[in-house]
């Protein structure tokens, strides 16, 4: 018994929040404590007392994601699709809309194509001046004169 409740209601407790929050993260970093709480969970079930429970959900939960987690993120990591918009960085565009920090106004046109854009230093630039792409932020072009 751990604070009057059968350990066997614990480590079932821990199972399912620790799947709960795998989840939700999906980081591959609560389902190897959910494999420990299993691990002392039958522990628990062959009556064995809570401090060697308590060290059997450790070092298993440890050695797994110690040893097994850098080998399934191996297999089960996104890539990050090239877009090819970071081409259009050091490229001169027009301003095709008066940019203006401020009133979160801008645009410029680079390679036949609109991009919504922020000055780098919050200079007002005026429409039809070239400026030069410095950055991308998110979906903006932040340019410079």
């Amino acid at each position: 018994m751990l604070f009057g409740i059968n350990s066997l209601y614990v480590w079932v407790a821990v199972i399912i929040l620790c799947v709960t929050i795998e989840a939700f993260t999906l980081d591959l970093s609560a389902i190897w404590f959910a494999a420990g709480g299993v691990a002392a969970l039958i522990a628990a079930s062959l009556s064995l007392g809570i401090p060697t429970q308590l060290i059997i959900f450790v070092l298993f939960s440890a050695a797994l994601l110690a040893l097994v987690r850098p080998f399934c993120r191996k297999f089960l990591k996104t890539k990050n699709e090239p877009t090819n918009a970071d081409r259009i960085i050091g490229e001169t565009a027009v301003v095709t809309e008066q940019i203006d920090n401020l009133h979160e106004t801008g645009a410029v046109k680079v390679f036949g194509t609109v991009w919504t854009a922020r000055s780098e230093d919050d200079a007002v630039i005026e429409l039809g001046a070239t400026v030069k792409i410095v950055a991308i932020r998110g979906v903006k072009a932040v340019v410079k004169r």
